[in-house]
Order: structure tokens, then sequence, then C-alpha cells
């Protein structure tokens, strides 16, 4: 949110310097997050001066060129080739000097510089309207006043407005802020802590009257509960044109193009009070009437923006006898609105539901400076008072007559929130003791009013436009926030419970398998778990979990798959020329099922592009489906996880893939995404992608004692086999087997070679496989050896019916 500094000055009379004032704010809990310069006309005319023309007469060398000398408060006169026709001796003008910076109308700086036109020096720039960014006229020079002195600068001659801008980072709570009054209002209870009394400055509307009743228009509020309170008003002989330059500089301060001085005065009371206004043209409200009511599921609608918009059924509209005119506080209609030809209007202020206004703001998928108010919430009691304030700024700056009784449609008038405020709360909630007084002149400078004060407590009434301020703990935040929470002190001992937690803690074991994986060279990611609905159409998910509110259309469902996700991080990064990524995640995913819903905890990981880059040692290797397997099992084995079983996977989402499961239960799937899925990414290249269920991992965690061994003394001995088996023999079977024979003396088995090819016969392939064996006790002699090798052949030749070769 932007807040002019100037327009903040305009409340509270102050000479701080704006970034004393930032911290003031800061502190208040209005966190300044930046502060910008702004200046009326770009540049601040820096640079441009008056001067008077003594000479002009033609260009030399040009017919359409004049060639001039201007005096510009310097000893001798310059010289300047001008192009203007207007140009003439003893005329007063605007001369941009060598060196000044100009900006064009899409703000583009570009600098003036001593040069020649046409062979003859030029020492500057006579200036147009346009040029200056005084206007949008460029059929000459300007022409300024006589009695001007050569050498004036600019800037005062045209009055150049400088202001600082916050940019403060509001918290959706704290809608009172959403203006400058309501952060003024702030600021002063802020200086009042400092001991600084500054009067509040708010706008007099004592002048307000009816001055005829020759614009009747009737309203009604067909559904109190989305309209509790309608208030509005006529205004006839009204003349549109453009805004005075002080109520456009403030508009343009903070971001907003003007457009007219009826539609800026209701957008300067927005931003000013807080309050959102909406001006009807009088001419275009068939039937003289006013209605406030839902229409039919499917109504169409034409909004400012020229689209049509199909309404629902719970959308407040502002309607006339004939059609609807406006989306009640979100955005007008493009039929309704004022324009230059607009003569008389109705002017509406108003307070709508919140939770309706975010429903259509949100469905609509529109988000306007009303909307933002309204879906958090005004002061109900602001309505009268700011609609009073807008007529009188019409009545002043576009003339006219209020030509009707301001109508205040408040059939239940909302009371404000009471609060009993205990001391022995505030001390622990705050750690300290604040003074009584102290606390009481807080809460006056916060126009909490103390209704009744006792031993143990305050009892409070709360203003209005407090909306978030609804409890005990509330209260006691607004306290500590304006008393300073640098004020409370630290103590020097500080006491704290530690809580023993298990070794198989589910956030112990991610914070283990974390620093796994980054050592693997993995990234961690956190994304989110709201994706869009269509995923469910090309990646098998099962039911997915939608949201009743859903902020947009990206994100309105709970995710159903950790793959939508990760792949949405791979090509934001493959976008930005980043192929080679590993990424990890711990997250959850969500499915709806005939029992209800469910989520469940994910481990994912996702790989793709070179496991490293090439270099002069070595080539380029891409991440396969090898070397993702290897990563699933140190994971499970740093786990704990021993006897795995491996099958084939059940989902639908890979090309080629793995499941391992222990006991019969499926611990994680893994291999490679089709190519189908990626295409809706634009990615080019394979991902490989792993889906840990960490649920059943944490329930089937193997809670084993870690016993260790020292190194042994006697040495291990490694042999060779080459087997001739059938195709369809895995190497698991010889594993298994092997391990099974020899349970005591085998440490390990593996495979180093498969050949199929030249002299093999059809059907059959050759495993060459290593046999590692140790005696912790003793040296094995060869004849030992010799016998468990012997073993292990007929073994394999009675079950696999294996060849040694």
């Amino acid at each position: 949110m932007k807040i002019s500094y100037n327009w903040l000055k305009q409340f509270l009379k102050l000479d701080w310097d704006a970034d004393r004032t930032a911290e003031l704010l800061t502190n208040l809990g209005l966190e300044v997050e930046g502060i910008t310069d702004f200046e009326s006309i770009a540049g601040g005319l820096k640079g441009v001066v008056v001067g008077q023309v003594l000479e002009c007469k033609k260009h030399p060398n040009a017919d359409r060129l004049k060639l001039t000398k201007v005096d510009i408060g310097q000893k001798e006169p310059v010289q300047i080739v001008c192009g203007a026709p207007n140009v003439a001796t003893g005329q007063k003008v605007p001369v941009a000097t060598v060196g000044t910076t100009l900006f064009s109308a899409e703000g583009e700086p570009w600098q003036i510089k001593k040069g020649k036109i046409r062979g003859e020096e030029s020492h500057g720039m006579i200036c147009a309207e346009d040029e200056l960014g005084l206007g949008d006229k460029h059929d000459g020079i300007m022409v300024l006043s006589d009695d001007l002195k050569p050498g004036t600068p600019c800037s005062k001659v045209f009055e150049v407005e400088h202001d600082k801008i916050f940019e403060i980072g509001l918290t959706p709570n704290r809608s009172d802020a959403m203006s400058h009054y309501g952060v003024a209002r702030d600021l002063r209870a802020g200086l009042e802590r400092l001991e600084i009394k500054k009067e509040l400055i708010t706008p007099s509307t004592s002048n307000f009257a009816v001055d005829n009743r020759s614009l009747k228009i009737d309203v009604e509020v067909v559904d109190s509960q989305l309209a509790p309170r309608y208030c509005g008003v006529t205004i006839s002989n009204i003349l549109v044109q453009e805004s005075p330059n002080w109520l456009k500089n403030r508009l343009k301060s903070i971001g907003i193009t003007p457009k007219n001085n009826v539609v800026d005065i209701t957008n300067y009371v927005l931003h000013e009070l807080g309050q959102p206004l909406h001006a009807f043209d009088a001419a275009k409200i068939k039937g003289n009437k006013i209605e406030v009511k839902t229409l039919p599921s499917g109504t169409k609608f034409v909004t400012l923006d020229e689209v049509e918009r199909e309404l629902h059924p719970e959308d407040l509209m502002i309607c006339d006898a004939e059609k609807p005119m406006c989306i009640a506080g979100v955005f007008g209609g493009i039929h309704s609105g004022v324009t230059n030809d607009t003569t008389a209007i109705f002017l509406e202020s108003a307070y709508f539901d919140p939770v309706s206004i975010r429903k259509t703001a949100k469905r609509h998928g529109l988000s306007t400076d009303a909307s933002f108010r309204f879906e958090r919430g005004i002061d109900i009691n602001l309505t009268e008072y700011a609609l009073k304030r807008a007529a009188l700024l019409i009545k002043e700056i576009a003339g006219g007559e209020i030509s009707s009784d301001l109508i205040d449609l408040y059939p239940k008038k909302t009371e404000d929130n009471q609060v009993f405020l205990r001391f022995e709360k505030i001390d622990n909630l705050i750690g300290e003791e604040i003074p009584r007084d102290t606390i009481k002149s807080i809460l006056a400078s916060l126009e909490i009013k103390v209704n009744n004060v006792t031993e143990s407590g305050l009892g409070l009434t709360i203003p209005s436009y407090r909306t978030d301020v609804e409890r005990e703990v509330d209260v006691i935040e607004e306290i500590l926030r304006v008393y300073g929470y640098n004020n409370i002190g630290i103590k020097e001992k500080l006491t704290s419970s530690i809580i023993k937690s298990s070794k198989y803690d589910n956030h112990r074991l991610q914070k283990i398998i974390g620093d796994v994986l980054t050592n693997m060279g993995f990234y961690e990611i956190m994304t989110n778990s709201l994706v869009a609905a269509g995923t469910v159409d090309y990646i098998q998910a099962g039911q997915p979990v939608e949201m009743l509110n859903p902020l947009s259309a990206d994100l309105s469902v709970l995710r159903p798959t950790m793959i939508y996700s990760g792949l949405q991080a791979i090509e934001y990064n493959s976008n930005r020329q980043q192929h080679n990524l590993r990424f990890f995640e711990f997250g959850k995913t969500y499915h709806k099922t005939a029992k209800g819903q469910t989520e469940q905890q994910h481990l994912a990981l996702y790989l793709t592009g070179n496991r490293y880059g090439s270099t002069w040692t070595q080539t380029e290797a891409k991440s396969d489906f090898f070397f993702l397997k290897g990563i699933v099992e140190a994971i499970l084995e740093r786990l704990g996880f021993q006897q795995l079983q491996a099958v084939p996977p059940t989902t639908e989402n890979l090309s080629e893939g793995l499941t391992f499961k222990a006991d019969n239960v499926a611990l994680v799937t893994f291999g490679t995404l089709k190519d189908a899925i990626l295409e809706h990414f634009d990615l080019k290249q394979e991902v490989l992608f792993a889906d840990f269920d960490w649920d059943t991992i944490l329930q089937k965690l193997p809670k084993k004692q870690i016993t260790f061994k020292g190194i042994p003394k006697f040495p291990a001995v490694k042999r060779d086999m080459a087997l001739l088996l059938d195709e369809g023999i895995a190497f698991d079977k010889i594993y298994q087997l092997a391990l099974k024979t020899e349970k005591k003396l085998l440490k390990e088995v593996a495979l180093f070679d498969v050949y199929k090819g030249k002299n093999i016969p059809a059907g059959k392939k050759s495993y060459a496989v290593s046999f590692t064996l140790l005696d912790e006790k003793k040296t094995l002699t060869d004849k030992h050896i010799d016998k468990i090798m012997g073993n292990l052949q007929e073994v394999f030749k009675k079950e696999l019916g294996a060849e040694i070769r």
C-alpha cells in the first residue's frame, strides 16, 4: 500500500523527515518496506529556466528552423536552434539548459547536449508543453508571463511538488490502516507515546446541505445481510472535466492515473478515508430506482474492462429498474459510469458483507481498490461521513447541487465490541508489568474507550473501525505495539523446557534423510500444495480434494500427487537454462475417497539432466534409472531396511520403474516419467521420479539397536564364478540362494558382468559373479574355500539349472 507523506501531513502537522516517520510507523506494526521520491513533474524541471528571446532569425541552412539568442540569466546570451513556428523576439520561454534531463511521455529519460544542427551550434532547447511534462500540446513552444525574470528556475514558476512515498506492507487484519487517515490515526498514537501531542485534523462536512430535491432516486436493499448499510445522494448540474493539479498530484503520487474530476474525487476519498465510493450517471438509471440484490445464475453483465461476465446467484449487484449496473463493491459496469457528457450523478457509499465481496471478487478474478477494502472489513460508521465528504468535494471542484435528501438505509445498527481487559493477563502475556496509567494512556490514544476501572482490569469499548480487535489478547497486542516491542526487557536468565523425542521421530528422520540427500547433491524445494484442477487429466493420481473458495483457477485443488509440484520447479529452472537438477521435497498429498478425505506424507525425488558436467577428464553421464535406483537403495538402507522385494509398479505415470516393498507393503515407487506428462511442462529431457510413502516408512521403520564391530584381523577371500543361465533368471535369485547356502562366511555377492551373444546359446546368458568370504576368527584355507565354492556350484546347478563356464 502506498502512502503519500505530503497527504499524511494534511492530517498531522509534522516537521519530521520521512525516514524518522517511517521508523515510527514500522515500530507501530505498519512496516515501511521502502521510501521512493515523487515529483509532480518528472525530473522536477531541474535545469529548466526562464529565458528571454533577444534575437530570432531564419536558420541559414534550413527553411523550417530559427536561430535564436536567448538570455537565460548568465553573463552572455546563448544560441539555440529552434524549430517551433511560434518562436519570436521578446518572448519569455522555458529553456532546458545543456545537461538537463527531460522525460518522454513514456517516462524515458533523455539529456540535452551541446551540438550542431545544420552547421549552427545550439546550447539548449526552448521547450514545448509536452516536452516538460506540463501538458499534451506540441504545436509550439510555451510562452511564459512577461513579468518573469530570465534565469528564474521553472520549478518555482510551475510549483513542482516533491513528495516521499511510503510503501507499507500491510497485514490483512489491519483494515483500519488502509487509508491516509487510518495511518495518520496510528501515527498520532505513536507520537503520543513519545509525549508529542498532535491534533488529528479531519475534513469537515458541516457545510453539507441539500440544495434542492429536484432529482430523487429511490433505493431498495433486498438483502440487508449482504448490504447492512447503504447510503446515497444525487448531485446535478455538474461539469465533468479534468481535475485540478493538486488532486491529480495526490492520485499520481500513489500510482493512480487521473481520469476526470468526479471519478478522481471518489478515488481520492477512498484513499483518504478508506471508504470505497461509486458514482453512477443518473441519466442511465432506468426508472429512477436502485435495487441492491442478487440475480439469477447465468445472467450476463459487461464490466468496465469490456469483459462480459456470467453472474453467480450469490453475486450482489447494484441494479436499476431494468438491468444490473455494477458488481457491488467490486467493479462497475460499462453502461452506467460517469463520462464527459454526464451532468448528474447518484453517489453511492455502502458497507457490504466482507465474505460475500471476497467470494465474488475471487469468482470473477477481479481485484480492485474497492474490493481490497470491502473484503477485509471497513468501518460501517464511516459510510455517511465519507459520502458527505465526497459530495462537498464534487460541489467544490465540479460544481453542481445536492439534489436529494441523503439516503441512509441502516436497518440494524452494529454495536461496538465490548472487551474486559485483565491486568494480570497483560502482565503474564507480555512478561513484565506496564504501568496502569501508561496502559490507559495508550488505550485513549487508540480511541479505545475505558468504560469502567476495577482492581482486576478495565471494561472497554472498541471503536467500530477496529474490526480485528475482538478479544482480550487483541487489545494486549494493540497496547504492546504502541508501547514498543523494543521496550520490553530481555532477561539474563532464559528458562525453557527440553522435550525428549524418540530417535524415530518424524522430524528427526526427515533431517537425517535431508542431510543424506544434500550430500548427494540434491536441493530441497518447498512447493505449494494447491494446484490446478486440470492436473488430474494427465497425471494418474486419484480423486482430488477441491477447494470451496479457490484463490484462482491455478490453485483450485489440493494436489493428489507430488509429480506436478516437482515438474513445475523443474520447468521454472529449465526455462532459465538450468538443466542438470536434483530436487527433493517432504510434502503431503490429498485424496477424496468413499470414506472421506485423506492426506499422506511423501518424500519425493526429482532428477533430470547429467550427473555431472563434462570436463577434460570425463565425459557427460546422464542421470538414469540405475543411478536413481542406487539413491533409493541408499536412503532405505540409511533408514534400516534390509530385506526388500522388487516388483513392477502399479502406477501409469512411469514408462519404466520399480516398487520396493518390505513385508509385502510398498515403501517407494520410482522410475522414468512418461513423455506425455513432460509435454505439459514443455520439458524435452528425461525426468526421473521417486515417491516414498513416508507414512508407511514411519510405520514399518526397523527399530533395531545399532551394533558396531571392529575391523577383522583376518583377510577376506574373493572368488569369481561364471554361470550360464536361462535368460529369464534374475541376479536376485543367485544373490538370495548364495546367502541361504552359506550363511556364516559369505559376506558379499556381486554381479560384475552380463554377456549374451556369440558363443552363448539362444535363450541363455552368462553372469560373472564374485563372492567374498571372511572368517573373523581365523584365516581361511584353500580347502575350506574350495568346499564352499563347490557347494555353491551344486546349488546353482540344482536350483537354477546353471552351467559352470
